[in-house]
């Protein structure tokens, strides 16, 4: 028995030390990546700088990733709380004297209508110290877009899809289900409007109205923070471009709802011009490595071994009563 006893305290000493070294080997390969790309850590910071451009004088361009649904609780490519981790990365940039200007890489069709008024403050008041160049990748739409107003200059490719100035609620009518399977909801109420998203009873025409007016007071928000930033008459875009279509990258220079079309690396070209840094090095920013964010990692690395065909908005989790700018076809 006590043989036994020592061999397995002996083998979870050994799993334990595995695991230590492991980690250790993981940091240490994380500083090689992609060729000439090479992480290092800025200690009193709460992000890494990943290299993907050298330079040749002291200043650098830092490029913050914004990607995926916009949310408070959504998780991201600098932790799990996209807006506040997205916050802290603005202020480490910030902080740090020798960044010239920021570039956020985006891919976001939007999301909840209030995490993306605060990333537009943000970028906004950011832009207010240093020049901020939104880039969109594939899809900078709706809430992404909402957010790209606070900065300095908007970028995106020809074959971008962006825009859709809009907003939506949606909920879920299952009255005529549940009268197949003999169910009733059985509601008591404070109010004559608590329940309006009831889905088990059809919306009164006074409760349309006031959903309605709620859309569209938000939106009227939206059209006026795009109609001040890009210069352009709150009619024009409201009968127009903010109707809530998905523009084409093309199409959205032509509206000038972008100033300028081209690549990431144009981006990068154009931070360094706005800070006044031609040789800035270029530098991104990812999460930091704790024990947490290695089990995540760990996690993710396990679902990427899945192979599975996604269709728009079959992973977007919409909560009934929240506003939210998306485009239509992220709305199940």
């Amino acid at each position: 028995m006590k043989k036994s006893g020592c061999l397995l305290i002996a083998l979870f000493l050994a799993l334990c030390a595995s695991l230590f070294i492991n980690v250790l080997l993981g940091t240490a390969l994380g500083s090689r990546v992609k060729g000439k790309t090479a992480a290092r850590i800025v200690p009193e910071r709460s992000f890494t700088e990943q290299v993907l451009q050298s330079g040749s004088g002291p200043k650098k361009i830092a490029v913050i990733p914004l990607v995926g649904i916009i949310g408070f609780e959504q998780s991201n490519a600098l932790g799990s709380s996209l807006v506040e981790d997205f916050k802290a990365a603005l202020q480490q940039a910030k902080e740090d004297s020798a960044v010239a200007a920021v570039v956020i890489s985006t891919d976001s069709p939007g999301g909840e209508i209030t995490a993306s008024d605060v990333l537009y403050k943000a970028i906004q008041d950011f832009a207010k110290e240093k020049p901020v160049v939104f880039y969109m990748n594939s899809i900078g739409a709706s809430g992404a877009y909402y957010a790209a107003c606070g900065a300095t200059w908007m970028m995106c490719n020809d074959t971008t899809f962006t825009g859709s100035i809009g907003v939506i609620i949606s909920s879920l009518n299952y009255r005529g289900l549940f009268g197949k399977v003999g169910l009733e909801s059985v509601i008591f109420k404070s109010g004559k409007f608590k329940d309006m998203l009831n889905g088990a009873r059809e919306l009164t025409p006074e409760e349309s109205a006031y959903i309605q007016g709620l859309v569209m007071q938000s939106y009227d928000r939206f059209l006026g923070i795009v109609a001040k930033r890009r210069g352009l008459p709150a009619e024009g875009l409201r009968n127009g471009p903010a109707d809530g279509r998905i523009l084409s990258g093309t199409d959205a220079k032509t509206e000038k709802l972008v100033d300028q079309l081209g690549y990431i690396e144009d981006a990068y070209a154009k931070a360094r011009e706005l800070g006044g840094a031609p040789g800035a090095e270029i530098v991104r920013y990812r999460r930091s490595f704790s024990f947490s964010s290695f089990f995540d990692l760990l996690g993710e690395s396990r679902a990427a071994t899945k192979v599975q065909l996604d269709l728009p908005g079959a992973d977007v989790k919409l909560e009934p009563g929240r506003l939210y700018l998306l485009p239509a076809l992220f709305v199940p």
